[in-house]
């Protein structure tokens, strides 16, 4: 079973970037698996952020986000990147990674591992 866990998270300005790093590990192989970002507000449910395939050459993004985030990885190095720009205070949420056996990692029945989150402010 991979384990994954989360890092880069922080406090921003409306209009700024982040970079989040999701590092896997484990005894199964990485690129057997599609890895994936959702993202949870208090009292709200988790909702798909961005996937990526395990070949990295096949992404796709939520609406809200498409074109200002990009989802990228490494299986070399067992990671896998959000990198977020031109942040608004809607983005505003815990941010979690996921790695899904399946092939797709865009809604949460995909998903067989979630990492612990990492929190993202935009606030001025």
């Amino acid at each position: 079973q991979v384990q994954v866990a989360e890092s880069g998270g922080g406090l921003v300005q409306p209009g700024g970037s982040l970079r989040l790093t999701c590092t896997a590990s484990g005894s199964h192989n990485f690129d057997d698996y599609a890895m994936g970002w959702f993202r949870q507000a208090p009292g709200k449910e988790r909702e798909g952020v961005a996937c990526i395939n395990w070949s990295g050459q096949r992404t796709s993004y939520r609406d809200s986000v498409q074109g200002r985030f990009t989802v990228t990885r490494d299986n070399a190095k067992k990671m896998v990147y959000l990198q977020m720009n031109n942040l608004r205070p809607d983005d505003t949420d815990m941010y979690y990674c996921a790695a899904c056996s399946s092939g797709s990692c865009s809604v949460i029945p995909d998903v067989n591992v979630w990492g612990q989150g990492t929190q993202v402010t935009v606030s001025s």
